[in-house]
């Protein structure tokens, strides 16, 4: 195989790989994460059906590096949209904004996701999930902490807190007196990021979600590797 055929066919499987991601985020947030099979999976991203257990050991592992990616791209564009900032309470503010807004858009994805990380296989690491926890642990540095590593686990401890307390069936909180107490503990005022009443620049509540599932090899570093070897 010549490299320039090699470099294809990555390109292909990135680009399939990615197209699994999508259609996990866009059926589990139609029907469930119960009544969404792998195979509805697979022919909704027009894959075969084998490619999926090449890329992720099972569908838990599957759906959660979906939502994790939505998560990830939904944070980085909510840091870098315009107009650019370095400042880090306005950072800050657009994190926990870019969080809460899915949780407010996309509760039942997020409920899923919620339930998925009780369930005994636990928390699943993957590239989606180190993006996500490095933009975090940007903003807490950006924000002045001295110590990064351990604000970061607080920040993540927060917001999922927060968001879980949005999507609990029947009794789930509203988006705005969980932003008010974020707010108070990190200092921010409340016009900084996207308020409540705001349109979110971008939009969470877009039904395309193409541009957060466009091919990004830094997103995909272990791409080509059965998923039994990504472990390594």
């Amino acid at each position: 195989m010549t490299p320039r055929s090699a470099s294809v066919n990555e390109e292909l499987r990135r680009r399939s790989r990615e197209r699994l991601l999508q259609a996990a985020v866009e059926l589990v947030s139609e029907r469930g994460y119960e009544a969404t099979t792998l195979g509805d999976i697979a022919d909704r991203a027009g894959s075969a059906r084998g490619l999926v257990s090449y890329y992720f050991p099972g569908k838990r592992q599957l759906v959660q590096s979906a939502v994790h990616r939505l998560m990830h791209r939904t944070l980085e564009e909510a840091l870098e949209r315009e107009p650019r900032t370095e400042d880090g309470r306005e950072r800050m503010a657009r994190a926990i904004d870019a969080i809460l807004g899915l949780a407010r858009d996309r509760t039942v994805l997020m409920r899923q996701h919620m339930a998925g990380l009780l369930d005994t296989e636990g928390f699943v690491q993957c590239p989606e999930q180190q993006r996500l926890a490095e933009l975090l642990r940007d903003t807490v540095a950006r924000h002045g902490s001295r110590n990064a590593e351990a604000d970061y686990a607080m920040l993540r401890a927060l917001l999922m807190g927060a968001v879980y307390a949005m999507v609990l069936p029947n009794v789930g909180m509203p988006i705005t007196p969980l932003r008010t107490e974020l707010f108070r503990r990190y200092r921010l005022d409340w016009e900084l990021g996207c308020p409540p009443d705001a349109e979110t620049p971008g939009g969470t509540r877009d039904g395309d979600l193409s541009r957060f599932f466009a091919t990004d090899p830094a997103d995909t570093p272990t791409l080509g590797r059965p998923a039994s070897d990504q472990s390594k």
